[in-house]
């Protein structure tokens, strides 16, 4: 056995030792040749030597468990106080709603997972309402390919006040004039890869709910008009150069927008760059 072997084995003894209460020891089995029922494969060497019984050692293991939650709960609870800003606040959150955050979030032991339920505890007591229970499964069920998901669009993601929802500007088109019908109209579109957000990633975000799987149209623009969005404390207007614009976007959905409130980032340079270059022709471009 390798040292790397050995301090992998070493490594999850001590981790079942934590979970269960009890070390497990290796057992010395006579070898049976003839039981038609042995088998040579997949044998558990390993057991608990201990005086005591099952179910006390179910119990112990119980115990263990409710202490780690009880840790858990509590440093969400005091990053929580920590986190919150002295701002008057809108009324208590909904009790059902603090029994479910408490039943979810208590199982969650990463302290960089605790932070975001520590911020969501924070909103809900701001402003109750601001996140659904949907939202808080949503959350305890994601997996860290999904977090970092989610973490890439933060960034890329506008802030559109009149409709209090979250989006990504992928480009335009122009439409065709009247005259000209059997044109297609101008077309640009962003490789949002280059700004980090992968097409799996996008995928990964429609399967777990959080945007849209299709892709949303503005109104069309004529010259002169614009469309706000806010990039942290950062405003853009896309104010058109011409008639008949309309910009495409991929949208958050509700559990999407509530999430996107955890994650503070700033705009993405990349993708500031691409915004440019990708709308320039059609776009005047003015941050605030």
């Amino acid at each position: 056995m390798t040292i790397k072997n050995a301090q992998a084995r070493s490594s999850l003894a001590l981790l079942i030792e934590e979970k269960l209460g009890y070390a497990m020891t290796k057992q010395v089995k006579p070898v049976s040749t003839n039981s038609r029922y042995s088998h040579t494969t997949s044998q558990n060497n390993f057991s608990i030597q201990s005086p005591h019984g099952t179910l006390k050692r179910a119990l112990k293991r119980s115990q263990l468990q409710r202490i780690q939650r009880q840790q858990n709960i509590e440093s969400i609870m005091g990053m929580s106080l920590t986190l919150c800003p002295d701002v008057t606040s809108r009324g208590r959150p909904d009790p059902d709603w603090l029994e479910h955050f408490i039943t979810l979030a208590e199982d969650i032991a990463n302290q960089t997972m605790q932070k975001l339920w520590a911020k969501i505890l924070v909103g809900e007591s701001i402003a109750p309402g601001t996140f659904s229970i949907k939202s808080l499964q949503t959350l305890k069920l994601m997996t860290q390919r999904e977090a970092e998901a989610l973490q890439k669009c933060a960034s890329l993601c506008g802030y559109l006040e009149k409709e209090d929802s979250y989006l990504i500007i992928l480009g335009y088109y122009k439409k065709p004039s009247i005259l000209d019908l059997l044109r297609k109209g101008s077309t640009e579109t962003m490789n949002l890869s280059q700004a980090g957000l992968s097409f799996p990633q996008i995928l990964t975000l429609m399967d777990i709910n959080l945007m849209y799987r299709q892709e949303i149209e503005s109104a069309s623009l004529q010259k002169g008009q614009s469309l706000t969005l806010v990039y942290q404390n950062k405003r853009i207007n896309f104010e058109a150069k011409s008639n008949d614009l309309v910009l495409s976007y991929y949208k958050l959905t509700q559990t999407g927008d509530e999430l996107k409130k955890l994650i503070n980032t700033p705009v993405n340079k990349a993708y500031k760059q691409l915004l440019s270059k990708t709308l320039e022709e059609e776009f005047n471009l003015v941050w605030e």
